[in-house]
């Protein structure tokens, strides 16, 4: 058992070892590997195949295990790093302490938004973009998005998610008006076109925008945050769990595509039964 901690709270050293076992990933190849793999199975509801990590009810646990894999490779690096959170109804800013010359590093320069500064900026040689849909070779955001300006969900956005009583509903994609999944993970539902987890990505732009969002370093503190709201969904609502708890019928139109409660997902063969605990694993401060 360790303990993922809000990134503001992190201390000095915690945040070197993190961006060193970050880097050494980077230089062995298998940082891209987990950008390639989350890029493979971003599927949309008009595609006719197995939806398990977008716009379906197994977003929360497919990217619970893809964050403890990611978390596992890191620790074999060193044992006591873990992944951070960032709470984004709190650190609101360009100017919060993720952004900083000693962790993530900050915005894009104006023109191209390649990020210029921290150790993730292409120009220090030790973060090129190899697993990408286009032909940039380095980290681009955003922040803010300065040509349209966006803001950050807030609490009662999130606070909103938290008290919808049930998990997910009919027809178990990103359509769906109701329930806690979709409106944490943000499709558009009427006039509200990007809300809570699609509008951070949405915030820090740049690579973030793309199936292949894992190549900027804060989709895994972004996911984090997803994941403990989960676990504050599960804590409030303890009656409730997973839906679709069972198999759909062969008459459903998403026969096949979406994992009820049992139903192992891809790549892994993991039920999402299997991922509903996080605390054995970890736990969050």
């Amino acid at each position: 058992m360790y303990t993922r901690k809000n990134q503001r709270d992190l201390t000095a050293s915690e945040k070197r070892r993190l961006v060193n076992a970050l880097l050494a990933l980077k230089r062995s190849g298998r940082y891209d590997e987990f950008v390639t793999m989350h890029g493979a199975y971003v599927v949309s509801d008009a595609e006719n195949e197995p939806r398990a990590a977008h716009m379906t009810p197994s977003f929360f646990p497919w990217h619970r295990r893809f964050l403890l894999e990611f978390e596992q490779a890191l620790q074999e690096v060193d044992p006591a790093v873990s992944i951070p959170y960032w709470d984004w109804t709190r650190d609101r800013s360009p100017a919060s302490s993720l952004w900083a010359d000693d962790f993530l590093g900050g915005t894009g320069r104006l023109g191209d938004d390649q990020v210029m500064t921290g150790p993730f900026a292409y120009s220090n040689g030790n973060w090129p973009i190899r697993a990408d849909i286009t032909d940039g070779a380095y980290l681009t955001r955003d922040l803010g998005r300065r040509s349209s300006p966006l803001e950050l969900p807030t609490k009662a956005d999130v606070d909103a998610a938290l008290a919808d009583p049930v998990y997910d509903a009919a027809p178990w994609d990103s359509t769906v008006a109701t329930g806690f999944r979709n409106t944490i993970e943000g499709w558009s539902v009427g006039a509200e076109r990007w809300r809570n987890h699609n509008r951070v990505h949405r915030w820090v732009g740049g690579l973030m925008l793309g199936a292949t969002s894992p190549n900027d370093p804060v989709f895994w503190l972004h996911h984090a945050y997803c994941d403990l709201l989960w676990a504050r969904w599960q804590r409030a609502h303890r009656g409730a769990g997973y839906l679709p708890a069972k198999p759909l019928p062969v008459s459903d139109a998403q026969y096949g595509r979406v994992f009820s409660r049992d139903e192992a997902m891809p790549p892994w063969g993991v039920r999402p039964s299997e991922l509903l605990d996080h605390r054995r694993w970890y736990r969050y401060a």
